[in-house]
């Protein structure tokens, strides 16, 4: 009897382990599910965070992109009006084109545009001619709208990263630029536009020689050109 009765409990406790593997099994996958689940949750919400600040980040591209489309169309209403006050001024011998060049190249480094066109009034004797040659001076000749020399032009050029040809000097937007580059050179230089304008006018050393001499760096030609510009720029703008 004893015997039947510890085969009996021997079976009872087979099919009890049995059912309770099964059911440690079954919460193993459920625990597993849940994890899972987790899981999935957390990495969809990090993928929504993601995204959300994606978003953000394009918005604040876009509001940049707008501000500069804007800053730009307004330079350039800016520029066109002073190309055109240009073009009257100078009889229509300063080109509109000129003018829309060289009042964006010289807005780009920060230099008054009516700086740069009354110095090409000055230099070019009011004629605005592109195949302008100035006079002989013991230093040789000067070339185009903004008279060059042919021993200033080739460094002038390499500052402005552009390449040196003699013929260049001819070319209006060419001679343009390497005013406007050299003007902000001397502009750094000096941090003061009569030393500036008297320096582009007389060489570097001609202007220490001119203060030497004066006391001061007020030319009549930096005089000039800064009155006339100001004039120029009031008279453009108050239309």
């Amino acid at each position: 009897m004893l015997q039947k009765t510890s085969v009996w409990m021997l079976i009872v406790s087979f099919f009890l382990l049995s059912a309770l593997s099964i059911y440690l099994n079954h919460q193993n996958v459920t625990l597993q599910e849940k994890i899972d689940d987790m899981e999935s949750r957390i990495n969809e919400q990090e993928l929504g965070m993601e995204v959300q600040a994606m978003s953000i980040e394009h918005e604040s591209e876009m509001e940049s992109i707008q501000g500069e489309v804007q800053n730009g169309y307004e330079s350039w209403q800016e520029a066109e009006a002073m190309a055109n006050h240009m073009y009257e001024d100078s009889d229509g011998h300063f080109d509109e084109d000129w003018g829309m060049f060289l009042a964006l190249e010289a807005m780009r480094e920060g230099i008054d545009p009516f700086l740069v066109y009354e110095l090409l009034r000055v230099e070019s004797g009011e004629k605005f001619e592109p195949d302008l040659v100035g006079p002989e001076t013991e230093y040789g000749h000067a070339y185009g709208l903004a008279q060059f020399m042919k021993n200033t032009g080739p460094w002038i050029a390499d500052m402005a990263g552009l390449p040196y040809e003699h013929d260049k000097l001819f070319d209006p937007y060419y001679s343009i630029q390497l005013a406007v580059v050299y003007l902000d050179f001397l502009y750094d230089k000096y941090e003061d536009w009569d030393h500036a304008l008297t320096a582009y006018h007389r060489g570097i050393y001609g202007l220490e020689q001119y203060i030497e001499d004066h006391g001061h760096a007020k030319s009549w030609y930096a005089e000039e050109i800064q009155e006339k510009a100001q004039e120029r720029s009031l008279v453009a703008f108050d239309k």
